[in-house]
């Protein structure tokens, strides 16, 4: 069986998941996973498929039709194979005040130690009582082989008083 990726962008509208589910159908192939969401007014995501390798074509043909709807759709194989080597998975969650650079400060820290980011979520939302806007980061974080979480804590720790926010880590569900 052949693994595809279907990556997708919009103008949002009642219809589209439909539209992608019509598609993988359409062409014999079976939706495993898929992250969609609206995301600046924008339908944005991604689809994991899988069809028979000689129905690849047909999924093509499929999609032409979906992006003559307005949805962009592009398709990229899957890469095949086990996970890269590492160490513990880790929930990140991080809360504090919105102000540029806090991704970047943060994914900077990650990087030096190694850390790979398995998902990322970020929101905007409002302080109960000023209103004032919070930022909020939820990741699942894989460790290198040899870092515990607690180098990962201090590393954060680090930088939060710097960038004004609250973090933590716990050991994250099983995949």
């Amino acid at each position: 069986m052949a693994t595809l990726i279907l990556s997708v962008v919009g103008s949002d509208r009642p219809g589209l998941t439909q539209a992608l589910a019509d598609a993988v159908l359409s062409a014999g192939g079976n939706w495993l996973e898929s992250q969609l969401s609206r995301l600046g007014g924008l339908y944005v995501g991604s689809v994991l498929v899988e069809l028979a390798p000689d129905r690849v074509e047909a999924l093509r043909a499929a999609v032409r039709a979906v992006d003559a709807q307005g949805l962009e759709v592009r398709i990229a194989p899957a890469i095949e194979g086990p996970a890269p080597a590492g160490g513990d998975a880790v929930s990140f969650s991080l809360v504090g005040q919105d102000r540029p650079g806090i991704v970047r400060q943060v994914t900077a820290a990650l990087s030096a130690l190694g850390v790979n980011i398995e998902t990322f979520e970020t929101r905007i939302s409002a302080e109960p009582h000023s209103g004032a806007a919070l930022f909020n980061m939820q990741a699942r974080l894989r460790l290198p082989p040899g870092l515990e979480a607690e180098g990962v804590q201090a590393a954060l720790e680090d930088i939060s008083g710097e960038i004004m926010v609250d973090i933590s880590l716990a050991a994250a569900e099983p995949d």
